[in-house]
C-alpha cells in the first residue's frame, strides 16, 4: 500500500501540483486487540459478553496482535473434528478492537475502513456506533466511519466475527484474515473502485485506453469542478515511468450529496503489449478537482492485452493460442493457515510457474488481492471465481443463505475490485451448483447478466460437474464460456469433448476444463502406510480421472481451451479418500442413484468406525509444504515439453523389496527414454500417441542405481538417476533467500532435508527434528507434508515426513540482530542457517 501512495505524490510531482487533496491510505493492521468466544479451541463454550462493541470497554486484558490473522490454525488439531475443514477448531466469535485518533485539522474530511476480507459474519462499529459489515467471508468491503469520528480524541474500532454460522467444505479460516486499509479523502473523491480501464482497441502502432470514472460529492451543496486522466507506463515493481497519454479537462457537474460517472477515451501509441513473458502494465492516474482544486488523485494499475475463447482452436491470448496449463487452488497457504501473506503467495505463484502452470482458478471463492497483483506481475491468467453455491446449499449456513439478498452485491465487489487486473480473463459464478441441473430456473444466465453489468470484457462461466447431464441441457448457454468439471474422466468418458463441440446450437460456443484429474498421492509413498495414498499417480476418485484422460483428451479436441487441475497444492481439509464426512457425498448427491447414494453412505459409515487422522487433502502437485511430488514432474514434462528434464520414480530406497517387483515411471518431455539398473540397460521405451509417462512394470527390485536417459528427436535430451543410499547422518538446510526485511510480514522458508555420508538425500528418513533461533526473529511454523501430522503448526518440533521438513521464519519489526537457525535431531550432525536482515 505504501506503493501505491508514494505513486499518488509521484503524480503530483509530475503534474507539477501541490498535495493540498490528497488521498491518504493508511495501514490499519498494526495493534489490535483480539479476544474469543463461543466454541473455543478444546470445545469448551465461553460466553459472549453484552456490548463488547461499546465504546468505553475494558479491553486492556484482551491479545495484542497484527492482522491479518487467522485464530484457526492455532490449533490445536483434534481428531474428533471434521476432516473436511482440516480437524481445526474455526468455528467461534472473535471480537477485535483497535484504537486510534484523528487529528481535528482533519474534520472536513472523509474516513473509510477498507476490509480485503474477514471470516465471516463480520459486524463493524466505530465508537460503539454500528457503521456496517458483510457476511461472506471472502468479499472485501467498506464501511464509512465518517458520521461517528471524534477528532483530537481516542476512537476504537470493534469487528465481531462469527464462524460458527457459517458453513464451509474446506478450511476456511477464522478472523480478520486479509489487510485493513484506513482511506482518508476529501468529500468529492473518486467513488470506491470508481476506476474501469478497458482496452478496446489495441494494434501494433497504438491502443486506445477507454476510462471509466465514478465521482462521489458528499458535500451537502452542488459542485462544479473537473477531472483528468494521465497514463503512465509501470514497472514490475511499481515504480512509474514517463507518461504517454493525458486528457484535458473533463467538467463534471455534481449535485449535492450525488454520484457522477464519465468516461473518457486516451490513445497511446506503440503500447507495450501484457502476455505471459512479457507482463508490461500501465498505471492509470484521475485527478479531480472541486473548483480548481485538487480534491482527489486515484491510481490503477491496467495492461493492453487482448482475450479470445474459440470454439475451435481454443483460448488466445493477443491473438496467438494459448493452451490454458491451469491449477485450481484454496486460499490457504498451507501451515500458515488463512492468513494472507505476499511473500508466501509469491512462492506459491513461483513454484506453480515452475512446473509450467499458467493460469488459476481461485476455488470456490473471491482470492485475496495480492494474488490478483502477483499474477498480474508474473505472468499468470486467472479465473476469478465467486461462489460454492447458489440458492440451494450443500453446507449449513453456507452461501445459499446469503445468496437472495447478497449475491448481486457480492458480484459487484468481486468485478468492480478486480476488473483492472489483465490476468484475469473470466468471472466464475460457481461450482457444481444444483441449479445445473434446472436449465428452467435461469439462475445460470441471472448472474451472467449480473455479471455484464459491470463488465462486458471478460466473459461469464462456472465448472459444471457431471458435464454428461449437466453441459447439454441448455444450462451451458445461459454462459458466456462453458466449464466443464471431470469431461475427460469418468462423468463424461474421453470423447465427451467431441459430442460437446459437435452439439448443435454449440457452434460458436467455447469450452474448458474447469476442474480436472483430482489424482490422488501422498510425497513420497509408493507402497503405502495407513491413510496414505501411493505417488504412482494412478489413483482417483470415484469423479475424478488420471492426468492422462484429460491430456489424450485435449489432444484430440484442440477446440477445448484447457485445463484447471484439482489441485496445484494440497490444501487444508477435504482429504479425501480418508475423509470421513459427506462433504463430496452432499456435493454430487443431485446427480446420483439411490443405489449410487446408498453405497456412498455406507462407505462413510465404514471409514467413520476408523477415523482417519487425515487433516489435508492428497489432490496437490505440490505438497502442503510445497515441495513437489512426482505428479508435478508429469505435469512439467506435458507443460514444458521445450524444456529438457527427465524423473524418475520410486526412489531406490526399499530393503524389504529385495527380489520383488517394483514398478518404475519416468516422466518426461523427451519422445525416447532408456532405463539402466546398475548399469544394464532394461530397454528402450518410445512416447506413443496418447501416452504421457514410459513404465517399466516389471523391474525386480536390487539395490544400487537407476537412471534414465531421455531422447527427443533422436538427440541426447536429459539425463537422470537414482540411487540406493546409506542411512541418514547429517541435516542439510538450504533457506530461499539469506537476506530478510525486518518488517514483520516477510519470511524466509528454510528446506531440512537428510543426507547420507556421501550427501546424498535420504527419501525415507523421519527423525523429530527441532527448531531453535537466536536474533531478531521468530519461527513462524514447521511442516513436513504429512497429510495425516496431526502436530500444532506453531510447534518448532515435528518428525520429517520422507526426507523433508520445513521451518518458516519471520523478523520481528524494526529489528537488527542477524537470525541463526539451528536445526537438529538426536545422533545426527545439525545444520545451520544464518539470515541478515
Amino acid at each position: 500500500m505504501k506503493q501505491i501512495i508514494f505513486f499518488a505524490i509521484a503524480c503530483l510531482d509530475l503534474l507539477g501540483l501541490s498535495a493540498w487533496g490528497q488521498r491518504e491510505v493508511s495501514n490499519f493492521d498494526r495493534d489490535w486487540r483480539f479476544a474469543r468466544f463461543g466454541l473455543q479451541a478444546d470445545g469448551a463454550r465461553l460466553p459472549e459478553p453484552d456490548s463488547l462493541e461499546a465504546y468505553g470497554t475494558d479491553d486492556t486484558g484482551w491479545r495484542k496482535l497484527d492482522v491479518p490473522h487467522d485464530w484457526a490454525i492455532e490449533g490445536p488439531f483434534r481428531i474428533d473434528l471434521e476432516g473436511f475443514t482440516g480437524k481445526l477448531p474455526w468455528k467461534g466469535i472473535g471480537w477485535y478492537r483497535k484504537h486510534f485518533t484523528v487529528s481535528v485539522k482533519d474534520k472536513k474530511k472523509r474516513f473509510y475502513l477498507d476490509f480485503d476480507g474477514a471470516m465471516a459474519n463480520a459486524e463493524v462499529w466505530l465508537n460503539g456506533q454500528k457503521v456496517g459489515g458483510r457476511p461472506f467471508g471472502y468479499s472485501s468491503f467498506r464501511v464509512d466511519l465518517t458520521p461517528y469520528v471524534r477528532f483530537g480524541e481516542d476512537n476504537v474500532v470493534a469487528v465481531r466475527l462469527n464462524t460458527e454460522k457459517f458453513g464451509a467444505r474446506w478450511y476456511p479460516g477464522a478472523g480478520i484474515y486479509r489487510h485493513v486499509r484506513l482511506v482518508k479523502t476529501e468529500p468529492v473523491h473518486v467513488a470506491h473502485w470508481g476506476v474501469f480501464v478497458t482496452t478496446p482497441e489495441i494494434t501494433d502502432d497504438y491502443a486506445m485506453a477507454s476510462v471509466s470514472v465514478e465521482i462521489d460529492n458528499n458535500r451537502q451543496q452542488a459542485v462544479a469542478g473537473h477531472y483528468t486522466v494521465d497514463i503512465y507506463e509501470l514497472d514490475a515493481h511499481d515504480v512509474i515511468g514517463k507518461r504517454v497519454a493525458s486528457t484535458s479537462k473533463r467538467p463534471i457537474a455534481l449535485n449535492a450529496a450525488s454520484t457522477v460517472v464519465d468516461s473518457v477515451s486516451l490513445r497511446v501509441e506503440s503500447p507495450k503489449i501484457w502476455d505471459l513473458e512479457h507482463t508490461n502494465r500501465y498505471m492509470a492516474c484521475v485527478s479531480v478537482y472541486d473548483k480548481n482544486k485538487l480534491a482527489d488523485v486515484y491510481e490503477t494499475p491496467f495492461g493492453f492485452r487482448t482475450i479470445q475463447f474459440t470454439h475451435d482452436n481454443g483460448f488466445l491470448l493477443n491473438g496467438k493460442r494459448v493452451p490454458i496449463n491451469g491449477t485450481c487452488n484454496h486460499h490457504d497457504l498451507g501451515a500458515l493457515g488463512a492468513a494472507v501473506n505476499r511473500v508466501a503467495l509469491e512462492r506459491q505463484l513461483r513454484i506453480l510457474k515452475s512446473f509450467g502452470c499458467n493460469a488459476l482458478r481461485t476455488s470456490h471463492n473471491p482470492p485475496a488481492p495480492e494474488l490478483l497483483e502477483l499474477a498480474d506481475k508474473m505472468g499468470l491468467l486467472v479465473m476469478d471465481e465467486l461462489f460454492d453455491c447458489w440458492t440451494v446449499g450443500k453446507q449449513e449456513n453456507d452461501y445459499s443463505t446469503l445468496f437472495e439478498k447478497w449475491h448481486e452485491k457480492d458480484i459487484e465487489m468481486l468485478v468492480c475490485r478486480d476488473r483492472n487486473h489483465p490476468s484475469v480473463i473470466m468471472w466464475s459464478t460457481g461450482n457444481e451448483v444444483y441449479e445445473q441441473y434446472k436449465p428452467e430456473t435461469g439462475v445460470a444466465r441471472h448472474l451472467t447478466e449480473v455479471v455484464h453489468r459491470f463488465d462486458t470484457t471478460r466473459p461469464a462461466t462456472f465448472g459444471a460437474s457431471y458435464p454428461s447431464k449437466s453441459a447439454m441441457n441448455g444450462t451451458e448457454l445461459q454462459v458466456d464460456v462453458h466449464g466443464m468439471n471431470y469431461a475427460a474422466g469418468v462423468y463424461g468418458g474421453p470423447d465427451f469433448y467431441g459430442e460437446f463441440l459437435n452439439k448443435k446450437g454449440h457452434e460458436h460456443l467455447s469450452g474448458y476444463s474447469s476442474e480436472s484429474s483430482s489424482t490422488m498421492s501422498s510425497r513420497g509413498e509408493y507402497f503405502p502406510r495407513k491413510f496414505h495414498v501411493d505417488s504412482y499417480d494412478l489413483t482417483e476418485p470415484g469423479w475424478g480421472g488420471l492426468p492422462d484422460w484429460e491430456f489424450a483428451a485435449l489432444d484430440k479436441y484442440p477446440g477445448i481451451c484447457g485445463e484447471f487441475v484439482w489441485t496445484g497444492f494440497d490444501y487444508l481439509g477435504e482429504p479425501t479418500p480418508f475423509n470421513s464426512d459427506a462433504s463430496v457425498l452432499l456435493n454430487h448427491s443431485a446427480a446420483m442413484t439411490e443405489e449410487e447414494l446408498q453405497k456412498q453412505r455406507e462407505e462413510l459409515v465404514r471409514i467413520e468406525r476408523n477415523r482417519p487422522t487425515s487433516r489435508s487433502s492428497y489432490f496437490g502437485i505440490v505438497d502442503l509444504a510445497g515441495f513437489p511430488k512426482d505428479r508435478y514432474y508429469l505435469y512439467k514434462s506435458r507443460w514444458m515439453p521445450d524444456t529438457p528434464m527427465v524423473h524418475i520414480l520410486p526412489h531406490w530406497n526399499f530393503p524389504d523389496r529385495v527380489g520383488e517387483v517394483t514398478p518404475v515411471f519416468v516422466y518426461s518431455s523427451g519422445d525416447v527414454v532408456e532405463l539402466f539398473l546398475n548399469g544394464k540397460s532394461l530397454g528402450k521405451k518410445e512416447r506413443k500417441p496418447y501416452e504421457y509417462r514410459f513404465r517399466w512394470d516389471s523391474v525386480v527390485y536390487e539395490p544400487g542405481e537407476l537412471k534414465a536417459i531421455a531422447y527427443k528427436q533422436g538427440r541426447k535430451w536429459a539425463e537422470t538417476f537414482v540411487r540406493t543410499t546409506g542411512q541418514a547422518v547429517a541435516l542439510k538446510a538450504v533457506a530461499d533467500k539469506k537476506r530478510i526485511k525486518a518488517d514483520g510480514e516477510d519470511l524466509v522458508f528454510v528446506t531440512v532435508s537428510l543426507v547420507d555420508r556421501e550427501g546424498r538425500a535420504v527419501p525415507t528418513a523421519e527423525p523429530v527434528i527441532s527448531c531453535s533461533l537466536t536474533g531478531d526473529g521468530e519461527i513462524v511454523a514447521t511442516d513436513n507434508g504429512d497429510p495425516t501430522c496431526l502436530i500444532t503448526f506453531s510447534e518448532p518440533t515435528r518428525p520429517a515426513f520422507n526426507g523433508l521438513f520445513l521451518a518458516i521464519v519471520k523478523a520481528k519489526r524494526g529489528g537488527h540482530k542477524p537470525i541463526r537457525l539451528t536445526i537438529e535431531s538426536k545422533d545426527l550432525e545439525k545444520a545451520v542457517v544464518d539470515i541478515t536482515m
